[in-house]
């Protein structure tokens, strides 16, 4: 008992003696959510000409490979966003779009060739849209309320291209891709 009394004791006086971390603010925050952003888009960047090449309708290569072209806009942007705060352009890992991208190479591998490739593809690409207009939504709000209008508009810019993308990518999914899937499979049956 006075061991475990005595190292408390001690706990108590090494926790005092360390100095007290400022509390984190929005301003952190926002910071930390661009580097995850900017890694993200970077993964994106690697990602996507993998995707264009396993597709088997042009029309899906060509949507991811125009999309390419505007996430390295994208990432341009962002380099502007980090130089607006005096900062270095550095991401840092984001488990988030690692498990989504490490889903759409599993759906690579596990349906090449197959009728269900393209919808699969297409899937993997919305998730992807769908993470970055959330993360692209909560850093134009950051930026609007800690009074950085610039980085605010960059952002929205991107914002709307991300949702654009991702409108076209649910046109071509229900317009073509989905079915030629299914249209596949009933002839295969």
């Amino acid at each position: 008992m006075a061991k475990q009394a005595k190292k408390r004791a001690n706990a108590k006086k090494t926790a005092a003696r360390r100095p007290r971390q400022a509390p984190k603010m929005l301003s952190d925050l926002f910071l930390e959510t661009l580097k995850d952003i900017y890694y993200a888009e970077n993964k994106i960047i690697k990602t996507l000409p993998k995707m264009a090449k396993a597709a088997h309708s042009k029309d899906l290569a060509a949507a991811f490979n125009k999309h390419l072209r505007e996430t390295q806009g994208q990432v341009k942007r962002l380099d502007q966003i980090f130089k607006m705060l005096g900062k270095p352009a550095r991401g840092k890992p984001c488990e988030a779009i690692n498990g989504i991208t490490d889903e759409g190479a599993e759906i690579m591998k596990d349906f090449k060739n197959a009728p269900a490739l393209d919808a699969g593809l297409l899937a993997a690409a919305q998730a992807v849209e769908h993470y970055e207009i959330s993360r692209y939504g909560t850093l134009r709000t950051w930026a609007e309320e800690l009074g950085m209008p610039d980085a605010a508009k960059l952002l929205q810019a991107t914002l709307d291209e991300e949702e654009a993308t991702d409108l076209s990518l649910t046109e071509l999914a229900t317009s073509v891709i989905n079915l030629e899937a299914e249209e596949e499979f009933r002839a295969a049956a």
